[in-house]
């Protein structure tokens, strides 16, 4: 995880948007730099995801989809410039898979979308929801909403398909950019997440199944 391309991306503030940044002096800035320490220490990505002893579920996936938003947005904005409506027409993964855009206001129906639009929309819809206290509270001691699993899993089903976009259209980007090192452990950390919590269904991660196997050992 120490490669300086990677000190690099995460220094530069060349985000797609705002990042989410954690209050110091909460226990979620606490936990935020307990996950980033044993990242740092080159901990296995598999063990480094795992829930601490006497930690809250919640607050350690909350902590973590935050984080995730960020670094997809880093790794969506080093190649944002060569996703357009022209190169993009269609939010997709290979012929396959065509992601539609669905929201709880302008777009009621799934709608097809250029991929930059859709990235737009996501970005936007994330923002929202992370940053209602409602949903993603900051205080120790106010309770998560019933549901929270439930939208972290779209929130993190929809975050994995900008991986898909990327890897499957922009790859030769990032391997240009020589980032394709750093990608890779940001999908790594991603997919061990998911997967050791059961937040994204088996058949939305079909998409990457050949290269998850062949580099999530």
């Amino acid at each position: 995880m120490s490669n300086p391309f990677l000190k690099q991306v995460f220094n530069k503030d060349k985000t797609f948007r705002p990042k989410r940044k954690f209050e110091p002096g909460t226990q979620r800035f606490e936990l935020h730099k307990k996950a980033q320490a044993s990242l740092n220490a080159g901990l296995d990505l598999k063990l480094a995801v795992q829930l601490p002893a006497g930690e809250e579920l919640n607050d350690w996936v909350a902590v973590h989809v935050v984080d995730f938003f960020n670094r997809v947005n880093l790794i969506y904005g080093t190649i944002s410039d060569g996703c357009t409506e022209q190169s993009c027409p269609i939010m997709s993964g290979g012929p396959k898979y065509e992601y539609r855009w669905q929201d709880e206001h302008k777009f009621r129906k799934p709608t097809a979308l250029s991929a930059p639009r859709y990235m737009d929309l996501l970005m936007d819809w994330i923002e929202v929801q992370i940053n209602n206290e409602e949903v993603f509270p900051t205080n120790v001691g106010t309770p998560f909403p019933r549901n929270f699993l439930q939208v972290v899993k779209k929130i993190l089903s929809r975050l994995f398909r900008v991986f898909v976009h990327v890897y499957i259209h922009h790859f030769d980007r990032i391997a240009q950019m020589g980032s394709e090192a750093h990608v890779n452990t940001c999908y790594k950390h991603f997919y061990y997440f998911v997967k050791e919590f059961g937040l994204i269904d088996t058949k939305e991660l079909e998409p990457l199944k050949e290269m998850t196997a062949r580099i999530c050992h």
